[in-house]
């Protein structure tokens, strides 16, 4: 027979079990490329066929099979997934077809133990491992933006059903009434408070202050305006008169925000969804993955992010839904928009950061995943249960966010919208798309003006004591509602949902799916998804979104010149916000990285504490990220 054609065998899969199987099969070789199928197969039943192409070559091609097994009753419920330890391809397994299986019919079985494989030319097996208990929800993705209010995306998007500011709802600053309207503007001046300080200020009224210990402030969302013109806590100036009115502006859906709007007609927007605490942005991603912040309520400062950092990171007294998902053997993935991928208004000094994920104990920048392999990825076998994906922040360090995709507000949106546009592209045009969830949400407000008082909630009680508390919040209030959508055949499309969540919903979410226990009493007594009335128990259609290909011009800035940059990068390091949460992570990254030796770690806490400037923020952030990037780089070429 000639070498290099191309032919084929026919494979039919049989369920060996006496459960409802949902059987996702793969057939991979360096010839023929990836092959898959989705089927749902009664008790020992048989489905397909299913054509292996392939080629009989000079050399050695390597065939590579996996399948991921959900299986709805029987004796052996759960999900699994083929399983080779020794294999640096785990989820695969490697059978190579040859002269004699060209144009055979074959069966592979399937059952919660073994996958195995037929061929006329010799057949193999594998292990089957067990990832977690059935549930028709099989992969839970969660991107969470930036800095954005509900009313300020969704007030003007004219989607029926929502609970939205209108044109009369106003704010009054130094004599002057400040009505929402619609239009705002692409990015803003100024980045608006939304420290602890801030948001009650926002919330309550001019002036307002929080006593340590108390209870929350009567809330009116009357002070929005006033926090705008007057707080520096952003470190990027203040508004000029007629810019404090931006604050109350809402963008204009459907001719600004096309995609953000598509994404939340396809499925459910959840209308009273809030921050998890009245603050800014890192004790609210804290609560995203462990359900507290540990007594957080501000932006850390320089020697309290060092303390965390330099001995192994953020610790939850409970631990992070990682943790909880590693105790049980569950798998999890995450990415990070780390190349700037996505922006129209592309900067250098997007590509310093790292992942603000990795600020967390057990897990490593290493251990994050470029955005742009996730098309690749959700097309080959997938068990990962649960997925964080996380936006690049832009240029963190000179304050301007430019360049990111987090839509942060001095940002341009299209990086944002071009992000979540590639998201819903990839997960529900793969062998996912059917039983998939995507969560997209934002982690606080951003200052901006919303008209719906939010909710006290339960305190996560998990707070020790340590000191980490600035403002003595007792965490019995939720923050400012923010956007957030689902979309999933599970959810009902074009759907609204009034329940309230926050983002600690997420975790309770998973944990139903998952069989999972609380964290602390925040999720325990949190609303999930799955308890919503559009929460589907048989699959709708898979969403189909229609986005663009080409990507929205950005609100471009002219570019510094020589002079601007050199001044830019002598000006001091903050010590509080964003830059210096991410100077942090460097630091546990290079720690990580090293050969852990004290000496190692005293070095390194020594350069850092010599840090002064922007400039030398930035140097060492892209040397620790260039160390980050090859650990990657080798892991990936392992695969």
């Amino acid at each position: 027979m000639d070498t290099g054609i191309n032919v084929s065998m026919t494979v039919f899969l049989k369920n060996d079990t006496d459960g409802q199987m949902l059987l996702r099969f793969y057939h991979a070789n360096s010839s023929n490329g990836l092959q898959s199928a989705v089927y749902n197969i009664p008790p020992f039943q048989t489905a397909g066929p299913f054509r292996a192409n392939f080629q009989i070559l000079d050399g050695a091609v390597p065939d590579f099979w996996s399948v991921y097994a959900n299986i709805q009753g029987g004796s052996t419920p759960g999900q699994f997934v083929s399983w080779v330890s020794y294999s640096p391809e785990p989820f695969s397994k490697e059978c190579m077809l040859e002269h004699g299986d060209v144009g055979t019919t074959k069966t592979f079985t399937v059952n919660s133990k073994t996958f195995t494989i037929d061929l006329e030319s010799g057949g193999t097996s594998c292990d089957m491992r067990f990832i977690g208990p059935y549930n028709p929800i099989t992969n839970v993705f969660v991107l969470m933006l930036e800095n954005h209010s509900f009313d300020n995306i969704f007030a003007m998007s004219g989607i029926p059903g929502i609970t939205a500011a209108t044109t009369q709802n106003s704010n009054m600053y130094n004599g002057q009434t400040y009505n929402v309207a619609d239009g705002a503007p692409t990015s803003m001046p100024t980045d608006p408070g939304h420290e602890f300080p801030d948001t009650v200020e926002q919330l309550c009224g001019e002036g307002a202050v929080y006593a340590p210990g108390s209870r929350y402030p009567p809330i009116n969302n009357s002070g929005f305006a006033a926090n705008y013109a007057t707080s520096a806590d952003e470190d990027t100036g203040l508004p000029t008169q007629p810019e404090i009115g931006d604050v109350m502006a809402c963008f204009n859906t459907p001719g600004q925000l096309p995609v953000m709007l598509q994404v939340a007609r396809s499925g459910m927007i959840c209308d009273h969804w809030f921050s998890s605490l009245p603050g800014p942005t890192w004790p609210n991603r804290f609560f995203l993955h462990g359900a507290s912040s540990e007594g957080i309520d501000y932006s850390p400062s320089t020697a309290q992010i060092l303390a965390w950092e330099s001995v192994h990171g953020f610790e939850y007294p409970h631990g992070s839904i990682f943790d909880a998902m590693d105790a049980h053997d569950y798998p999890w993935k995450l990415y990070y928009d780390s190349m700037d991928s996505f922006s129209a208004d592309p900067s250098p000094a997007a590509l310093v950061g790292l992942a603000q994920v990795a600020a967390l104990k057990n897990i490593s920048a290493t251990d994050t995943y470029n955005v742009t392999e996730l098309a690749g990825d959700v097309q080959n076998i997938y068990p990962y249960r649960y997925t964080f994906i996380e936006p690049n922040y832009g240029d963190v360090i000179g304050n301007t966010y430019q360049g990111g995709s987090s839509h942060h507000p001095m940002d341009d949106p299209s990086g944002a919208e071009n992000l979540l546009a590639y998201v819903c592209r990839s997960i529900f045009s793969s062998p996912l798309g059917g039983s998939s969830m995507l969560i997209v949400t934002y982690d606080e407000h951003g200052g901006f003006y919303d008209s719906v008082p939010p909710p006290p909630c339960v305190a996560p009680a998990d707070y020790n004591g340590n000191g980490m508390s600035q403002y003595g919040f007792t965490f019995e209030q939720l923050g400012v509602r923010v956007p957030a959508m689902v979309v999933s055949p599970y959810i009902n499309s074009g759907s609204v949902e009034h329940m309230v969540y926050d983002h600690t919903s997420v975790l309770k979410t998973l944990e139903d799916i998952m069989g999972l226990n609380n964290l602390t009493r925040r999720d325990q007594n949190a609303n999930s998804i799955l308890s919503s009335a559009n929460f589907r128990e048989t699959p709708g259609a898979i969403p189909t979104l229609d986005f663009p290909e080409s990507r929205p011009t950005g609100n471009t800035r002219k570019p510094l010149s020589a002079e601007e940059q050199a001044a830019e990068e002598a000006m001091p390091l903050t010590d509080r916000g964003n830059s210096i949460g991410f100077l942090g992570i460097a630091v546990k990254t290079d720690i990580e990285l090293s050969a852990g030796t004290p000496a190692d770690k005293a070095a390194i806490l020594a350069r850092v504490k010599a840090i002064k400037t922007r400039g030398e923020a930035r140097a060492y952030m892209q040397e620790v990220r260039a160390k980050a990037d090859a650990v990657r780089e080798a892991k990936r070429k392992k695969r």
